[in-house]
């Protein structure tokens, strides 16, 4: 089957308003950053995403954070983004911090048809009791809170040990980015630029990856595929100037 699509655009035309969206990426590496654009273009808006962060301002996320189209996130943290901790502390948005190992599980947990497991994170803290702010009003008011998380007293290792219960997170779409990928839509990820990526893409119902090679079918070897091709539903090929449009977030350099 060959999942090929020639443009951006076509990539994405079909996600309407109000859909979960899960995005590849950690700061400014492995996001799919032209799929992003091409969201914000479309004009999808009353977006719930699920990411590690939101991108910088005016890249990635950010973006679509600027056009308002995103209501609501799931994410590890707001740093790195100060319109993305503008909205929130304003009551723009709503925000639903996630401990970052506890985000990635559930969006794998979600591909692998589990819809819940028990974990030992956040045990003891609000990530369990709750209380945590999800949404503030204009006066800096809490006017939502993430709720109490059922716990349960299970034997491992012959010690018992009590753990949260953490729902999986299945979303309609993921926008992700590979290295490598085949018109199956086979992907090859490069070093870090993996991280959220493959948890994303298995969470979704329909996964649109932007690859900077495009190869053909059975030119990847079956053991270097990191995900495989019935994850993913379109493969957008890039150009080399989108290729190349890899920025650092912070660069740090020795003095002469």
């Amino acid at each position: 089957m060959d999942k090929v699509v020639s443009t951006a655009a076509e990539a994405v035309k079909d996600i309407p308003d109000s859909s979960r969206i899960a995005v590849g990426g950690f700061g400014v590496v492995g996001v799919p950053e032209v799929l992003i654009d091409a969201v914000r273009d479309q004009g999808a808006k009353d977006l719930e995403v699920i990411s590690n962060n939101a991108g910088v301002d005016g890249r990635g996320l950010g973006k679509l954070l600027e056009t308002r189209q995103i209501s609501r996130i799931i994410a590890s943290y707001v740093g790195e983004n100060k319109e993305f901790a503008r909205q929130y502390l304003s009551g723009e948005l709503e925000v639903e911090l996630t401990p970052q190992g506890t985000m990635a599980e559930k969006l794998r947990a979600a591909g692998a048809g589990i819809p819940a497991f028990y974990t030992i994170t956040g045990l003891g803290t609000q990530v369990a009791d709750g209380g945590i702010p999800w949404k503030y009003d204009s006066d800096g008011n809490v006017v939502k809170s993430s709720p109490t998380k059922d716990t349960r007293t299970l034997t491992t290792f012959g010690e018992e040990q009590e753990y949260v219960l953490e729902e999986s997170l299945p979303t309609d779409y993921a926008l992700v980015r590979a290295a490598k990928g085949d018109r199956a839509g086979n992907l090859v990820f490069n070093a870090s630029a993996r991280n959220f990526n493959p948890p994303a893409a298995m969470s979704a119902n329909t996964t649109i990856a932007e690859v900077e090679e495009l190869v053909e079918v059975g030119e990847i070897d079956p053991d270097d595929v990191h995900l495989p091709g019935i994850y993913v539903a379109r493969v957008l090929p890039l150009t080399p100037e989108q290729v190349a449009d890899k920025p650092i977030e912070k660069m740090t350099v020795r003095e002469d």
